[in-house]
């Protein structure tokens, strides 16, 4: 297998230095905006090339777009120009899919392209920061939806779960949208509020001083390049704004409960989130279901989204007689 890599960041460096670390037997070509990450990306198996073009035409089976998104139509638009071989399937591993997927239309790609994003990373960047155990246990959704190829979607799945050796959901562009606004962006936003309040306090060196593990959790992923977390936000806008709303409202509750000392009010807030602690529970000791089921060749895209719905996740996945999608999966028993 043949896979190429635009983008030789924290995320496309470290996907492809676990590609070249593969026990699948994959070639990894890489072409990133300037060459510096070449001396080091070549000493780990990695073959870079001097052009977007050059890499285009390297007989490649999958595409990753791993290039910052504000950049993706001029990418995209050269991609059309110097002409995509039918051979090759295309995907991406932005954290916003709809807006993507509006670009690779617009380019003209559509029909080659299989939407992407892998649940890794950190608060660094570059491929100095690239670490190919970033991708350890990672879970990637995988965007389809009634005009996605089959065959299209099943070269991304086998990149995903034997080279990569990870695991996938399967989604339509808006539900993948609305999670991530739930579970990334939004956090990004209040973890960065987070720290413009210590900023602000007068007792800030004091706060710092005090700061332990809570502290350090809740606000890792504010430690992040201001400039890449402010266009991620950008990029999902209109769920983010909601989801602000959301819980801003949620914490009004609380400040005038705590004022107003409505005790019954603060007990069912702090309990009302009791199913998500069950659910991690049950994580943490491993109570894992599996079990294997077969998509119906002709909704087999609602019949994975169903399966994300339920709380599993992917860990093999078939097509057998040329429609039958036959696929493995596990869950810890979903939030109730």
């Amino acid at each position: 297998m043949r896979v190429g890599v635009v983008g030789l960041g924290l995320i496309g460096g470290s996907l492809a230095l676990r590609l070249a670390h593969s026990a699948s037997n994959v070639h990894v070509v890489a072409w990133n905006h300037h060459d510096n990450p070449y001396t080091k990306a070549k000493a780990q198996g990695i073959e870079c090339v001097d052009s977007l073009e050059e890499l285009v035409h390297s007989d490649l089976d999958v595409l990753f777009l791993c290039n910052p998104l504000k950049v993706m139509p001029h990418i995209l638009h050269d991609i059309s120009e110097y002409g995509l071989p039918e051979k090759t399937t295309l995907s991406d591993v932005g954290s916003v899919k709809g807006l993507v997927s509006q670009q690779v239309k617009e380019a003209g790609l559509y029909d080659q392209f299989v939407g992407a994003h892998p649940m890794a990373g950190n608060e660094l960047s570059g491929f100095v920061a690239a670490d190919a155990s970033i991708y350890d246990n990672a879970l990637w959704a995988v965007c389809v939806d009634e005009h996605t190829q089959l065959h299209r979607f099943m070269d991304v799945i086998t990149v995903i779960t034997q080279a990569v050796d990870n695991t996938c959901i399967v989604l339509n562009d808006e539900v993948h949208d609305k999670a991530a606004a739930l579970i990334s962006h939004m956090p990004h936003v209040v973890a960065t509020a987070f720290i413009n309040e210590i900023v602000d306090d007068p007792n800030r060196n004091i706060a710092a001083l005090l700061a332990a593990g809570s502290w350090r959790d809740m606000t890792r992923v504010a430690l992040t390049d201001p400039d890449r977390t402010r266009a991620m936000v950008e990029e999902d806008a209109q769920n983010v704004a909601q989801l602000l709303r959301s819980i801003s409202k949620r914490l009004l509750a609380v400040a005038d409960n705590l004022e107003e000392k409505d005790m019954t009010s603060l007990v069912e807030f702090f309990e009302q989130g009791n199913p998500f602690r069950l659910y991690k529970s049950g994580a943490v000791q491993n109570l894992v279901q599996q079990r294997e089921f077969v998509a119906d060749s002709e909704h087999w895209q609602q019949d994975l989204l169903d399966s994300a719905k339920k709380g599993e996740r992917i860990i093999s996945i078939s097509l057998q007689n040329d429609d039958q999608i036959h696929a493995q999966a596990i869950q810890y028993g979903g939030i109730k």
